[in-house]
């Protein structure tokens, strides 16, 4: 019965779907596997059984494309026997595909933040002054970067002149929100901002704290990520794996190594559901079972 019906597939997809020689042999191959796991007759396929092949899949560590392609396949295979008046009910139909797991945010050690803001604190241009402001509000706050470079002058003023370093942001969807400001990230603007009417060019004001003759009027996302790959280069950093979204991250990663807790750090993100921020509790994962390596009496005995 197996024998008669996978040819039987195989010359639908040809025929109706003109599918390559190189498809077939796929749909072939993975199919069979299948045919291979379950020893019953396949009228008797049930979704439990669909279920033990999969998690049987995913035990001996196939990749999660491979094992959504072969649930494809069984799909496929069992609407057509269905279709065909085979089978009266699609095992498959319920059946969910195994899901990707969120991909680790990249990120940037502590020691590279540090060579990126020692390179733009070395010279007193212009450039160098409105870099080292514009890297130390973002690595102490962790803003967007379209929250970075269109941040409004008032409010910095507004925050340079009480007493606590508090900075509010007006991020996604509208929602306003509180960052904190370092001190060095303060004297970096209060630097910064002595030398801002050089930026105004023609203009004799402007709303923003970056501003350039931009159409936005003030600095662009793809100008800073330029600045910030070639003060990368200058740090002997590679630019590639460099961009202010990977600042951002880095922001998070060493504020939650450093004991914040992951409601904080959603606040402060200006995330809408934890569940985004939880991306980087694997952080906390790798130091807890690096914590219980090093300390626990018994991860050192001989075995």
């Amino acid at each position: 019965m197996i024998s008669r019906w996978l040819p039987l597939f195989l010359e639908m997809l040809l025929a109706e779907k003109g599918a390559s020689l190189k498809t077939l042999e796929a749909y072939k191959s993975d199919l069979t596997k299948f045919l291979e796991f379950y020893s019953g007759r396949l009228e008797d396929v049930t979704e439990s059984d669909i279920g033990a092949y999969m998690r049987s899949l995913s035990q001996a560590h196939f990749a999660v494309t491979t094992q959504q392609r072969r649930l494809s396949a069984l799909r496929q295979f069992f609407k057509f026997l269905v279709r065909e008046g085979h089978l009266e009910k699609d095992p498959t139909l319920l059946m969910e595909a195994p899901k990707k797991g969120l991909p680790l945010p990249k990120t940037l050690s502590k020691l590279d933040v540090e060579k990126l803001l020692e390179t733009a604190r070395q010279k007193k241009d212009l450039e160098d002054l409105r870099m080292t402001a514009l890297l130390e509000v973002l690595y102490a706050t962790g803003l967007r970067v379209s929250e970075l470079v269109g941040l409004p002058i008032s409010a910095i003023r507004e925050t340079l002149k009480s007493d606590q370093p508090l900075l509010w942001i007006m991020g996604k969807g509208q929602k306003e929100r509180m960052v904190i400001l370092s001190q060095t990230a303060l004297k970096a603007l209060g630097n910064y901002l002595e030398v801002r009417p050089a930026f105004l060019g023609k203009a004799k004001s402007s709303p923003w704290l970056f501003p350039s003759s931009s159409q936005e009027g003030h600095l662009t996302r793809q100008r800073f990520g330029q600045l910030l790959k070639d003060l990368a280069l200058k740090s002997g950093l590679d630019p590639s794996i460099l961009s202010p979204h990977i600042l951002r991250h880095a922001f998070a990663t060493h504020l939650l190594r450093g004991g914040a807790d992951l409601l904080s750090l959603q606040k402060l993100l200006g995330h809408a559901d934890i569940s985004t921020t939880q991306i980087y509790t694997h952080i906390a994962q790798e130091d807890l079972a690096e914590l219980v390596e090093t300390c626990h009496p018994l991860a050192h005995q001989k075995r």
